[in-house]
């Protein structure tokens, strides 16, 4: 029986032509990533979700999964990244091999799955692979892979190549039913990494590019003219069934927002306005997505942590006016090309969440951060490049030895990257040479230090973590952490204090003031102490 003659025809081609496309992005993700099987856990982070997490470390129980689901740890609400830490300990224990070959399962699925959504919706062969090849490979992207850490950012990206898959399949025969798996898919990447809160927004751009669904723009990726409605009203009917049926993808979107500020406000993970004005996130804002944009370009230097640091306003200033230019040629130009637009609105959506206007921790920009943003990019990049070589068929050639290049470059520059995250001295050390007053490098380092039983250095180190940054709560904890150690209770007392005072809802820095209390004897202060403790726990 010939088994080929009950396969639609569009994928008996697939099965002879882009299995080999497939082959070999997977090829190309391994060459790169197959590096961090044999690296280390990190003392950023990777304590707190993995090796110092007492609910992480004892696998996949009852309990554990219950802490999953109701508990707001790591400043964020996301209970399927958990679950896939828990399974991990459950299969691998506390090795690192096991965790860092599950991030590298889910970077190389994402790949495939990217490769095969634009395939399905566009046709467009080489385009597509470009897309996926530059998501696989761009060095940005190692952050994402190669730290444990990161997990939500792996897991909840194949949610979301899954949701739109989903929506894809919904919008090709609309039914309840499909639409309910389009729900399932993202709310379960809500509960991978709030990021996916723009995915609505990014339906809306998909329904103008690839799917041709929006009333105003041509059906599929071509071009053609565009049909204007008479009236404000006649445009909102046209358009209104699109938009009512990603209200309830809306509401989840907002359920989402609301967990994820409430749990990062009681953890006092937001920066207040007294520290960072509006004007100045605005201005880090602005800059940082034009920084995006070279860095997809031009990625050196890559650092693990990029301070926040005044914005020059010259600078605020070029990046209003090269990102008002970029917008209006693109959507301009989008009425012919629509995959411009979409490629741009996709790139600025989707950056909303962590460009900064909300900002949390100390960080300007971060790699990590471009991991689904540059899709939007290299969708720009994929079809204008097809655009081209259709336009000048005299140039396909070396356009596509260009984009042969590219990803060449890419492969080598993100494989080099990837060898820094082997373990914190080299990920840390790194970070110095980049850039000297780069804090949390010095903190992390000193935190490895300490966790080596090397206190003297980590003392040090901790010391210089405070000379960059007078006001960083961690720094005066984890020094007087080094000093307990010691047994020099009296230096340690002082910095619990400064660190209590910088951070007033820590629970921990609390705790270990009323150890070092303790240990000198100051059994009235030690028991206050505890009893605000259990105030402060009862208040959260």
């Amino acid at each position: 029986m010939n088994i080929s003659a009950f396969i639609p025809g569009r994928w008996r081609n697939f099965c002879r032509s882009q299995l080999f496309i497939c082959l070999l992005l997977g090829a190309a993700v391994l060459a790169v990533y197959l590096q961090v099987a044999n690296f280390d856990f990190i003392t950023w982070d990777d304590d707190m979700y993995v090796t110092e997490n007492a609910q992480v470390k004892a696998g996949l129980t009852r309990q554990g999964i219950r802490w999953a689901f109701t508990s707001i740890h790591a400043f964020n609400w996301h209970p399927l990244t958990w679950l896939s830490h828990m399974t991990d300990v459950q299969l691998y224990g506390l090795k690192p091999r096991g965790h860092h070959l599950t991030n590298l399962v889910f970077h190389l699925a994402n790949t495939i799955l990217w490769f095969l959504f634009f395939l399905w919706t566009t046709g467009a062969k080489w385009p597509a692979a470009l897309v996926a090849g530059l998501f696989a490979l761009h060095p940005l992207h190692v952050e994402s892979v190669a730290w444990v850490s990161e997990r939500k950012d792996v897991l909840s990206t194949f949610f979301w190549v899954l949701t739109l898959w989903a929506y894809a399949w919904y919008a090709a025969a609309p039914s309840l039913r499909r639409y309910l798996l389009v729900a399932l898919s993202f709310g379960m990447g809500l509960m991978a990494k709030p990021m996916l809160v723009t995915l609505p927004l990014v339906l809306l751009l998909l329904d103008v590019w690839p799917l041709g669904r929006w009333p105003a723009a041509v059906a599929g990726p071509g071009g053609g003219k565009e049909e204007r409605p008479a009236s404000v009203w006649r445009t909102v009917l046209r358009y209104w069934p699109l938009l009512r049926e990603k209200i309830p993808l809306l509401a989840l979107t907002g359920v989402s927002c609301v967990i994820t500020v409430l749990g990062q406000t009681k953890a006092g993970a937001l920066v207040p306005f007294r520290v960072q004005p509006p004007l100045q996130r605005l201005a880090n804002t602005l800059v940082s997505y034009c920084k995006y944009v070279l860095k997809s370009i031009w990625p050196f230097p890559m650092s693990f942590f990029y301070p926040l640091a005044p914005i020059p306003w010259w600078q605020t200033v070029m990046a209003v006016l090269g990102l008002t230019a970029m917008t209006a040629l693109l959507l301009y130009a989008s009425r012919k090309r629509p995959y411009l637009g979409v490629g741009w609105l996709w790139y600025l959506i989707t950056l909303l969440p962590v460009i900064g206007l909300v900002q949390v921790g100390g960080q300007a920009l971060a790699d990590r951060y471009t991991y689904v943003p540059f899709i939007g990019l290299f969708i720009i990049a994929a079809w204008g490049g097809a655009d081209l070589a259709d336009r000048w068929p005299q140039f396909k050639t070396a356009l596509a030895l260009g984009a042969g290049a590219v990803l060449l470059a890419c492969l080598v520059t993100a494989w080099w990257q990837t060898g820094y995250w082997k373990n914190s001295d080299t990920l840390f050390v790194r970070g110095m040479k980049l850039n000297p007053n780069n804090y949390m490098a010095y903190h992390h380092l000193g935190m490895a230090r300490s966790n080596e039983g090397r206190l003297p250095e980590a003392i040090e180190l901790f010391r210089e973590t405070l000379a960059r940054a007078p006001a960083y709560p961690p720094g005066f904890n984890n020094l007087a952490i080094a000093y307990a150690r010691q047994g020099r209770y009296d230096l340690a007392a002082p910095l619990f204090k400064e660190a209590i005072r910088l951070s007033p809802n820590n629970v921990s820095y609390y705790r270990n003031l009323a150890l070092a209390y303790s240990q000198q004897g100051k059994k009235a202060e030690a028991e206050a102490l505890l009893e605000h403790i259990k105030w402060l726990s009862g208040k959260r």
